[in-house]
């Protein structure tokens, strides 16, 4: 039987809020620029690889080589357009739920982290005010390797002085349920079951979770 967890982990898109559309639309945009390919099949393989990896994966993709220094030019221009895209987020955004989860968890006990690849992902949080909503927040200034490497998670679970055999994560992507388990954390999949495959759990809708249960027992 697990230990009683005693600290949940976030993602941020997809899980908390829908910052996916917005990135596509840079990676989209930059694409059109460049006259690269990118389509929604494609830009579904980007959700919740960092910046230079999904450029990579576009580049790969389209078969076009670039230097480092490219690759990491253009990366920067699509955050300029992924950022000017996050002026138009709202509360429309929000994965319908989630902050009242997380709410519930909070008035349980539970320590919360946010752990995102993104750069972007306090911005996102102060501009829907949930910065409140958690103990510790890392996001991809923090980190110097992607999913599925755990040190995301790690280092959340670190800054909320959590063993992190008692941590479980809340992930939309296949790599970040991977990095999860890398991290011998538990990990509950947001989302549809053939998108993540390999999580121990899945949901559409935080209702479907019974919280008291899952803290005591994990996913036993």
């Amino acid at each position: 039987m697990s230990q009683q967890l005693q600290g949940f982990i976030f993602d941020l898109d997809g899980v908390v809020v829908f910052t996916d559309k917005y990135h596509y639309l840079g990676w989209k945009r930059l694409a059109d620029t460049q006259g690269w390919q990118l389509d929604e099949a494609l830009g579904h393989q980007l959700r919740g690889v960092s910046r230079i990896p999904a450029l990579e994966v576009i580049l790969q993709h389209n078969g076009v080589s670039l230097s480092e220094d490219e690759k990491h030019r253009l990366a920067e221009i699509k955050n300029e357009y992924y950022k000017a895209y996050l002026h138009d987020i709202n509360e429309n955004d929000l994965y319908p739920g989630a902050v009242a989860f997380v709410e519930l968890v909070r008035e349980r006990g539970i320590k919360t982290a946010l752990a995102s690849a993104s750069k972007n992902a306090e911005t996102v949080l102060e501009a829907l005010r949930l910065t409140h909503l958690f103990d510790a927040v890392v996001t991809g200034n923090d980190i110097t390797r992607s999913k599925p490497d755990p040190q995301v998670f790690l280092l959340a679970a670190e800054r909320l002085e959590v063993e992190p055999s008692r941590c479980v994560v809340f992930e939309d992507a296949y790599s970040g349920i991977e990095a999860a388990r890398n991290a011998g954390m538990q990990a509950v999949g947001v989302g549809e079951r053939d998108r993540l495959p390999n999580a121990p759990l899945c949901i559409t809708d935080y209702s479907e979770l019974s919280l008291g249960d899952l803290i005591e027992r994990g996913l036993d």
